[in-house]
């Protein structure tokens, strides 16, 4: 019976701190969205950081994200031509690659290609500014760690996942078909004017609130666990990886959210 007892504290207690989590969580965010017209008017001494957290989070992913389209691309129009010109379905390779691409797979897979590259550096960059007390310097300056810190990386990251989701799309829908055109598979022309009467003004729509969706998630799930550390240089690391968990699971729980609402109406 104590043995329930406990659990049931344990259990209770653990549902409580998520709660808090996720309410300061909510008022972050808020407060990150309340800082954006101050820093766009008066933040040029942040805008390094913003160049700087684009050049990391976009410019250097293109290429890891160039090979994983292309891939992506390349295998649904190899492996599922011939299943359906068995059907004499040919034609349904449109409609399927551009639901593969660029609704569902795209936002996603660049959400998880940024979570793993810059989650991680967001989170155990901005805790070991805490724990060196570089936070405690700026409020004593009179400069808001918000606005200097959270901000920028905030707007880089959710501009760099935007612009890479449409670079992810370009790459799979456009870039795979150069792959397979080299099998002699499919017509240039019949390819490109196919594609363009299946992809519908949804699918580029859902594609990209995904993607401004995901990037807003992760950047302030990274910058909350980097300023939730103490004082302890171990937890720098444990942070960053708290970071990489939420930003995943949040980032899936919003893509069903936004495909469950986007099949439904």
């Amino acid at each position: 019976m104590r043995y329930n007892e406990a659990m049931i504290k344990r259990i209770g207690s653990r549902i409580l701190t998520n709660y808090q989590s996720a309410v300061y969580t909510v008022g972050f965010f808020g407060k990150t969205l309340r800082g954006v017209p101050p820093f766009v008017y008066r933040g040029q001494a942040s805008y390094k950081i913003l160049i700087m957290q684009i050049l990391f989070t976009f410019v250097e992913a293109l290429s890891v994200s160039l090979l994983l389209a292309i891939g992506i691309g390349t295998a649904v129009n190899v492996l599922g031509l011939p299943i359906l010109a068995s059907f004499s379905q040919e034609k349904l390779i449109y409609p399927l690659i551009i639901t593969i691409v660029t609704r569902e797979l795209g936002p996603l897979l660049t959400a998880f290609i940024i979570i793993a590259r810059s989650a991680t550096a967001i989170a155990t960059e901005i805790a070991g500014m805490v724990v060196s007390h570089e936070i405690e310097a700026y409020i004593s300056v009179g400069i808001d760690p918000i606005e200097h810190i959270a901000v920028p990386r905030f707007l880089g990251v959710t501009l760099s996942l935007f612009l890479l989701n449409i670079y992810f799309s370009i790459a799979g829908l456009v870039g795979s078909f150069f792959l397979v055109q080299i099998l002699g598979i499919l017509p240039a022309t019949d390819y490109f004017n196919n594609l363009l009467q299946n992809l519908t003004v949804a699918d580029i729509l859902v594609s990209l609130l995904k993607s401004v969706v995901f990037g807003m998630i992760l950047a302030v799930v990274a910058t909350v666990q980097g300023f939730s550390v103490e004082r302890a240089s171990t937890e720098i690391p444990q942070a960053g990886l708290r970071a990489v968990g939420s930003a995943f699971a949040w980032c899936i729980i919003a893509n069903l959210v936004i495909s469950a609402i986007f099949y439904m109406v």
